[in-house]
């Protein structure tokens, strides 16, 4: 099977240069990318830089993030019904916008989940993603004197108004502390909801300083999360996203229960904590391809500048010919998997 070299990213080094003062960047081994058409290579994880609420860090755009080898086995579907926390391929999805549509991201329960970095190389589309973080920490400035704000509503405005479709990328508690931001989001044909943990905690023993969750938690964690968002309807999917891009075999053996599909992402923007738009800018538009996945914060606080990039990003894309879609459309129907290492 095909394995590609690691990618080099050609923007870490200008978004590095914005993240550096006063922030804390954890050492990356090398990752292979995984693309979600038919075949097989390897890939790992990497994720945007800065320190979280609760003391983590992230990784700068573009550097990878360590992840020992995984394997997984091959995409398939039956028909049935969906159980809250858990997953049927095929199944269709309460309150879904298309009566009878299969769930996207939907896998063999008990098949070790396929990991994905970007869709096919062919045609304009690329995918939009925006990830909403809530730790525990976080909701403890939530409720403090001065609270911030982790919902940009910015963003969410300019992608309705310029009809943009996206992915949102949702924990469990981020979903508690905004639920008519959620149901708005679920109203919108254009938005597509995932799944980034219940707490945005670690499913590795070091993810930048995350908070580990023991691994006995994992299933229960992923699954609590699903049925967190699950009633809230809409496009829902069964993709995952691991808080930080940290994961390993373990991680992915304790969600196989869940027919799930873990989603990385090819175009790590560095929004979180950047002080300005323009670095932002320069990370995605210097790594998106066709069938790319960006990763991206819809978190205000934790993200400050995504809503002042993200109009030069959607101009710098129609530039380039490309085309916001939402995931499923843009990893299409078949996962290309990594080969036993």
């Amino acid at each position: 099977m095909h394995v590609k070299n690691p990618r080099v990213v050609f923007a870490a080094g200008a978004v590095a240069l914005v993240a550096v003062a006063g922030f804390v960047f954890g050492p990356m081994p090398p990752r292979a990318p995984v693309d979600a058409a038919a075949g097989a290579t390897a890939a790992t994880g990497g994720s945007p830089s800065g320190t979280w609420q609760d003391g983590g860090t992230e990784p700068s755009p573009g550097t990878p993030a360590a992840d020992p080898a995984r394997t997984r086995g091959p995409v398939r579907s039956t028909d049935g019904g969906v159980v809250p926390g858990t997953s049927v391929p095929g199944a269709t999805v309460p309150g879904a916008t298309v009566p009878g549509a299969t769930v996207p991201g939907a896998t063999v329960p008990g098949s070790l989940p396929p990991v994905v970095d970007h869709g096919p190389r062919t045609g304009r589309k690329v995918a939009l993603t925006f990830d909403a973080d809530m730790t525990d920490a976080m909701r403890r400035q939530l409720r403090g004197p001065n609270p911030p704000s982790y919902a940009n509503l910015a963003i969410v405005d300019l992608l309705e108004r310029q009809g943009v479709p996206a992915t949102f990328f949702l924990t469990g508690k981020w979903v508690q502390e905004y639920p008519e931001l959620t149901r708005r989001l679920a109203a919108n044909p254009r938005f597509e909801l995932a799944n980034h943990s219940y707490g945005h905690d670690a499913f590795t023993p070091d993810c930048y300083h995350l908070k580990p969750l023991p691994r006995r938690e994992m299933t229960a964690d992923v699954a609590r999360t699903f049925d967190t968002v699950t009633p809230y309807g809409g496009r829902q999917t069964r993709y995952f996203r691991f808080p930080g891009l940290c994961h390993d075999r373990t991680a992915l053996t304790e969600l196989a229960p869940l027919g799930l599909t873990v989603v990385d992402g090819d175009v790590v923007s560095g929004d979180p904590f950047a002080r300005y738009w323009q670095p932002i800018v320069r990370a995605v538009l210097s790594q998106v391809r066709p069938g790319s996945v960006v990763v991206l914060h819809v978190t205000e606080a934790n993200a400050p500048m995504t809503d002042e990039a993200l109009p030069h990003i959607l101009a710098g894309l129609a530039e380039r010919g490309l085309e916001p879609a939402p995931l499923s459309e843009v990893l299409g129907g078949a996962a290309r998997v990594a080969s036993p290492s």
